[in-house]
């Protein structure tokens, strides 16, 4: 058995691939936000990627000065204390470096010159991209990459930046409708029934729709309450949740990007988004005709993610070491 691209640390998690269509290929997977519990949901879907589908997966997380993984540090610095606030730590993303895929949760981050050159040396390298949730706002300033002069921003290459909460945050659930046209591509192969507890993202303007290149999958119908089956929400329309896209490169490659904003740890305890998110793994890899509907989905350790939201001590989020995800 070939030997996992990555060396093990205490600062990340490596997952060896199993059998499966994606063995020999190395998917690298960020959790560094603070709201929707990615420290959770990455590892689950590592561990769903490396034992039923055969990729080697490695998990990359936002730590703390004591190298524990840590949603609760600011995004902001205090005001007055501006010089105190320090930027955000991923490390191993060196690692990207051996990565054929990278699905990331990250928001609002503020990293250091030499981390975000590695993101951007990978989001320039015409690999492909899966983005769930905060990761159209995955970055406080936009990111040390031109192209034609022009700067470029995570939202440009996902297709679309929050805007703002469309149903209502919180408080309303959302039901994933396939768009009927599209129905056959080979993301949404098996793909049903998805439902999330998290509210529909704008990520375009009122009257407009998703930015030129990007087609919509899934449409997010706000539903009034928090239960599957709810009724909808009468004054919220149906926005896209899942799209995907191609990302022109720096030196004209072609990368195949999916963005879903569903994607809180909650929202991945359903099947249906679950097993997109494993489809959009191989279909960004070109290997849509390895996809099947029956291949497993199912968690391979238990997964009981905490609630999303910032009242960290209420919902029992503290800094933990990586070690405690797996």
């Amino acid at each position: 058995m070939a030997a996992h691209p990555v060396p093990e640390s205490p600062l990340w998690l490596t997952y060896s691939g199993g059998e499966g269509p994606g063995k020999g290929k190395h998917i690298v997977l960020i959790a560094a936000e603070q709201e929707y519990r990615g420290e959770q949901s990455m590892p689950m879907l590592a561990g769903v990627l490396s034992k039923h589908h055969g990729f080697d997966c490695t998990v990359l997380f936002g730590v703390n000065e004591k190298g524990l993984v840590d949603p609760t540090l600011p995004v902001y610095p205090e005001k007055g204390k501006e010089a105190e606030f320090k930027p955000h730590n991923i490390p191993g993303l060196e690692h990207l470096e051996k990565a054929d895929l990278l699905i990331f949760t990250t928001r609002l981050l503020t990293l250091p010159d030499d981390q975000l050159k590695r993101i951007v040396a990978y989001l320039d390298s015409g690999k492909p991209i899966i983005g769930t949730r905060t990761a159209n706002h995955g970055f406080q300033s936009p990111l040390p990459y031109e192209i034609d002069g022009k700067r470029v921003n995570i939202g440009q290459i996902l297709g679309g930046s929050f805007m703002g909460h469309h149903g209502n945050w919180q408080a309303d659930s959302t039901r994933g409708d396939i768009i009927p046209a599209i129905k056959d591509h080979p993301v949404l192969t098996g793909v049903k029934d998805i439902w999330g507890l998290t509210d529909v993202y704008r990520t375009f303007k009122e009257g407009t729709g998703l930015p030129e290149g990007c087609t919509a999958l899934v449409m997010g119908q706000p539903l009034i309450g928090r239960v599957q089956g709810g009724a909808d929400n009468p004054e919220k329309e149906p926005l896209p949740v899942v799209w995907f896209k191609d990302w022109k490169t720096s030196g004209g490659k072609s990368a195949r990007v999916l963005q879903s904003t569903m994607g809180s740890a909650k929202d991945l305890e359903n099947p249906g988004l679950r097993r997109l998110i494993v489809n959009a793994a191989y279909w960004g890899l070109g290997m849509e005709d390895k996809i099947t509907p029956d291949r497993s989905v199912d968690y391979v350790s238990a997964y009981k993610p905490l609630s999303s939201g910032f009242n960290y001590e209420k919902l029992g989020v503290v800094p933990r070491a990586p070690s405690v995800y797996r």
